[in-house]
């Protein structure tokens, strides 16, 4: 694995926490990372969002749910402004509509989070040696 690079011993700049709630990009690793993590916080919200939905006695809603917030992730991951404020504004909604929580609010922030992730992320100037981004492993 260390002969094709793939072993991943570049660590990130930042924990766990902090790359969660406040991010910031110094390599490329960073900028992938944040893509990987804002799909994930997606998929989680669409996950909660659907088995909320069934539990209320709305699957097909639920499902329409999961898709969106699914396809956002998506969007998200290839750094989609549009994408995370699209999936931040309509969380946001949905909360106001159906009454805030601390999940609710928990997410909400996530969300907010991913947006500003991928505001920085369209900023970032990758000129420099740290700047190359990770190989992406693809199937051919």
């Amino acid at each position: 694995m260390q002969t094709l690079d793939l072993s991943g011993s570049e660590s990130r700049s930042e924990g766990r926490l902090k790359s969660l709630f406040w991010p910031s990009i110094r390599t490329g690793s960073d900028l992938d990372y944040l893509g990987t993590q804002g799909f994930w916080v997606c998929t989680l919200v669409a996950a909660v969002s659907f088995v909320f939905s069934v539990v209320l006695g709305k699957p097909i809603i639920g499902g329409l749910m999961f898709v969106f917030y699914f396809l956002g992730g998506v969007g998200v991951r290839e750094r989609s402004q549009y994408a995370a404020a699209v999936v931040f504004l309509a969380y946001v909604a949905d909360a106001v509509v159906l009454g805030l929580s601390i999940v609710r609010i928990l997410f909400a922030a996530l969300l907010l989070s991913n947006l500003r992730a991928t505001l920085i992320a369209s900023d970032w100037n990758p000129g420099s040696d740290a700047a190359t981004l990770p190989l992406a492993l693809t199937i051919r």
